[in-house]
């Protein structure tokens, strides 16, 4: 191995299907105050999947863990991740991961909130070639869970089946009304996405039941 991540894998991993560090999270929960000492867990089911030790110094995360490398062998490994801070505009400071990653000869040193095990190290996704589940998805998909997201951010159920939830009580009118169009334009968007992908299969009678045509 050449380096942190030399070498990208040879299949497209799904971030859903790693695990990862996130900067933030650990943030809020004191994690990266130099001193800091302890372990970093994931979690399925209220059962724990997953575990390792870490380190904090002024401007670097240690990782210590385990990986298995043949059946009933461990190897310990440990990790050293660079920490930044740019300041924010109402005051304090946001934290990112340098990434450490090495691939084909090339250092990263991107500036990042997220990690993955997508390997041996913990890396950022460009590293490994890792995409989120959503960016394989069909445009029409994509339009119609960005809708049921806002149906449900207004206390209302998913799905064009259901009418759209009454303004909650504390929002601003002009944000229901930006909500409320958002959904409706997601949702026209969505049937015209896949009219012009499927709509030659559908009959007409179909097509007037579905989408009023």
């Amino acid at each position: 191995m050449g380096g942190y991540g030399s070498g990208r894998p040879g299949f497209k991993q799904k971030a859903e299907s790693c695990l990862s560090l996130n900067v933030n999270l650990m943030q809020r929960q004191g994690c990266l105050k130099a001193g800091f000492t302890g372990n970093w867990t994931w979690s399925r089911d209220g059962k724990v999947i997953s575990q390792i030790g870490f380190r904090t110094e002024a401007s670097c995360l240690t990782l210590d863990y385990h990986i298995s490398q043949r059946a009933a062998e461990r190897e310990l490994t440990t990790q050293s991740v660079r920490l930044t801070y740019t300041d924010c505009n109402y005051g304090g400071q946001r934290p990112y991961f340098r990434c450490p990653g090495v691939v084909n000869g090339q250092h990263c040193g991107r500036r990042v909130s997220k990690l993955f095990s997508g390997g041996r190290y913990f890396l950022c996704r460009h590293c490994y070639s890792i995409a989120y589940s959503s960016q394989s998805e069909d445009r029409h998909d994509r339009l119609l869970r960005r809708a049921n997201k806002l149906r449900m951010s207004l206390g209302g159920s998913p799905g064009t089946a259901h009418f759209i939830a009454s303004k909650p009580k504390g929002m601003w009118q002009r944000t229901y009304q930006r909500k409320q169009f958002e959904i409706e334009w997601c949702e026209n968007q969505a049937n015209q996405s896949f009219l012009s992908k499927y709509g030659h299969l559908l009959s007409k009678d179909e097509l007037e039941i579905y989408f009023g045509l």
